[in-house]
C-alpha cells in the first residue's frame, strides 16, 4: 500500500475543504550551507516545509486540532524548527480548548541536529501533558513508520492510540539495531499487529476508517457534562426474595448475558479499548468508551466469555482496569465498573504479578477518583478479584448477583474442610444482592424476569435503562468523596 503524504491524509480523512493551517515559515539562522541544502531539497521533494504540519479542521462538523507527519521531508525526522512547530499547535489546541488528533509517520530524531533536536523530546510531552492535564482528548494514529523519539513521546501519549496496518512502531529502528548488533532485529515485533497483541495500541485501522473512530471516540469524550437533562427513573421492580443458593446457581449459567451483551443491547455508542498500553492485557478484562443514551462514560467491565480455568482474570487485568480508571480522571467522564467474575488467579504467574498489590491500588484508586462512579454487580462476584471493582458513588445490582470472598465452595473447604456446605455457607455470608441491599453496601436491584439467561435481551434493556438514569444524575451531582463512598460500608 503506497504511503499517504500529509496532504493526501488531509484531504481523506478530515471534512472537505475545511482544514486551516497554524504554519509560519520555519527558521533556519545559524545552519551549515550543506545542511541547508539538504533542508531546500527536502522541500522541493515533499511540496512542505517541514516534517510536521498543523493547523485546525473539521471532522464530522467538529472542530479540532491536527499535527500530521510528512515522511518525505527527511523521512519525518523532528529538529528544533519542527519541535517549535509542534508544542506551537499543541499550546494552540489547548488555549482554544480543542481536541486533538496526532498523525505522526517518522524515523525519529534529525541526525543533522543531533543532541539539541533530541531534547526536544521532553518540550513535546511537557505539552501534551498539559493539554491532557486541561482535561482535553488526545488522539494518535501511528503511520508507517514512527520510531525513536518521535514513538518515545508524541507517539505514545494518546488516550486512545490506533495504527496502520502492517506499520513499523517501536522505538530502535531495525537498520540501526542491525548496524549495532551485526543481527537483524527478530521479525514481527515492530509491527502494528504485535503492539495491538500486547495491549499497547488500541485498534489496528486502515487510514479510510480513521474518520468514523476518531468521531465516534470524540463524541464521548466531548460529550456534554454540565447541564445534562435529567433522565427519568425507569422504575422499581418488587424483587422476589430469592434463595441465596439458587441466585448463586442462576449467576453461573453459561447462557447467562456478560457484559458483551449488556453492551450491545443497551448501549447507545461503544468504542474499545485495548489493554494497558503499557505492553499487558487480559480478555477477562473488558475496556471501552460507550455511552447509555446520551451519558457517556469509560466502561471497566469483568468479561466472563474472556474468563476461563486456563486463564482466569489476573493482575494484567486491573492494570488495565488502572488504566480507564486515569482515563475519566484525566476526561472528567464517569466511570462505570462491572463486576462478573469466577475470581482472580490463583497462580504463581498472578502472585509474581502483584495481584494483592492491583486489588489494593485499585481499591484506592476508585476510593478517591475524582470522576463520578457507578458500579455494576452483573454476575458472579468471587474474592478480592470482584471487590476491587466495587467502590462507586452508586451501586447497582442484578437480582442474582452477588459478592463473596471466597467462592461458597472455598469457604465451605475452609470451615467444613469439605465441599458440600457450599450453599449454606453463601446462605451464612449474605452473599447476595438482596442482603448486600439491605446492608446500604448496594443502591438498587434490577429485576431478573425469573432469570436474566432466559430473557436477555429484555435484561440488557432494562440495565440499559438504570444505567442511562444513574450516569445522567451523576454527571449533574459530580463525584462523591472518598469518605461518603467509604461510609456505606460502615
Amino acid at each position: 500500500m503506497p504511503r499517504l503524504s500529509a496532504r493526501d491524509l488531509i484531504d481523506l480523512v478530515l471534512d472537505d475543504g475545511s482544514w486551516s493551517s497554524w504554519d509560519t515559515a520555519p527558521s533556519r539562522d545559524g545552519i551549515s550551507e550543506a545542511y541547508a541544502a539538504e533542508l531546500a531539497a527536502a522541500a522541493e521533494k515533499s511540496g512542505v516545509d517541514e516534517s510536521v504540519l498543523t493547523g485546525e479542521a473539521r471532522l464530522h462538523g467538529r472542530r479540532i486540532a491536527v499535527l500530521v507527519g510528512e515522511f518525505g521531508f527527511l523521512a519525518g525526522s523532528i529538529g528544533r524548527a519542527a519541535a517549535d512547530r509542534i508544542v506551537a499547535g499543541i499550546e494552540r489546541a489547548t488555549r482554544e480548548g480543542l481536541p486533538l488528533v496526532a498523525a505522526p509517520v517518522s524515523g525519529g530524531t534529525r541526525m543533522q541536529e543531533g543532541t539539541p533536536a533530541f531534547v526536544q523530546m521532553v518540550r513535546i510531552s511537557a505539552a501534551v501533558a498539559a493539554h491532557r492535564t486541561a482535561g482535553l482528548p488526545y488522539l494518535v494514529y501511528l503511520r508507517h513508520p514512527t520510531t525513536g523519539g518521535v514513538m518515545a513521546s508524541w507517539g505514545s501519549l494518546g488516550h486512545v492510540t490506533v495504527a496502520e496496518p502492517g506499520a513499523l512502531v517501536g522505538f530502535l529502528g531495525p537498520r540501526v539495531y542491525e548496524a549495532l548488533y551485526e543481527r537483524p532485529f527478530p521479525e514481527g515485533v515492530q509491527t502494528s499487529e504485535n503492539l495491538y497483541a500486547h495491549g499497547i495500541i488500541d485498534a489496528v485501522l486502515p487510514p479510510e476508517e480513521i474518520a468514523d473512530i476518531l468521531d465516534r471516540a470524540l463524541t464521548i469524550l466531548m460529550a456534554v457534562r454540565e447541564g445534562v437533562t435529567p433522565v427519568a427513573d425507569p422504575g422499581h421492580d418488587v424483587i422476589p426474595d430469592v434463595d441465596t443458593w439458587d441466585a448463586v446457581t442462576r449467576s453461573r449459567r453459561p447462557d447467562r448475558p456478560g457484559v458483551r451483551r449488556l453492551l450491545r443491547y443497551a448501549a447507545s455508542d461503544v468504542v474499545p479499548l485495548n489493554g494497558t498500553g503499557q505492553g499487558e492485557s487480559d480478555p477477562g478484562l473488558l475496556i471501552t468508551l460507550a455511552r447509555f443514551g446520551e451519558a457517556p462514560c469509560v466502561f471497566l467491565g469483568q468479561d466472563r466469555r474472556g474468563q476461563t480455568t486456563d486463564h482466569p482474570m489476573g493482575p494484567e487485568a486491573l492494570r488495565e482496569a488502572r488504566r480507564g480508571m486515569r482515563l475519566a480522571s484525566e476526561l472528567g467522564l464517569p466511570l462505570v465498573t462491572v463486576i462478573d467474575t469466577q475470581g482472580a488467579a490463583l497462580s504463581a504467574a498472578a502472585e509474581n504479578g502483584g495481584l494483592a498489590g492491583e486489588i489494593a491500588r485499585s481499591l484506592a484508586d476508585l476510593v478517591t477518583l475524582d470522576a463520578p462512579t457507578l458500579c455494576l454487580m452483573l454476575g458472579e462476584g468471587n474474592g478480592g478479584g470482584a471487590l476491587a471493582l466495587l467502590p462507586a458513588d452508586r451501586v447497582v445490582a442484578a437480582q442474582h448477583a452477588w459478592l463473596s470472598p471466597l467462592p461458597p465452595e472455598g469457604a465451605s473447604a475452609i470451615v467444613h474442610r469439605d465441599l458440600d456446605h457450599a450453599a449454606e455457607m453463601a446462605r451464612a455470608q449474605q452473599v447476595r444482592a438482596i442482603d448486600l441491599h439491605r446492608q446500604g453496601v448496594v443502591d438498587r436491584i434490577v429485576a431478573e424476569k425469573p432469570d436474566a439467561a432466559d430473557e436477555p435481551e429484555d435484561f440488557c434493556h432494562r440495565v440499559g435503562a438504570v444505567l442511562e438514569h444513574e450516569l445522567s444524575a451523576l454527571l449533574a451531582a459530580g463525584p462523591g468523596s472518598a469518605a461518603d463512598r467509604a461510609r456505606r460500608y460502615v
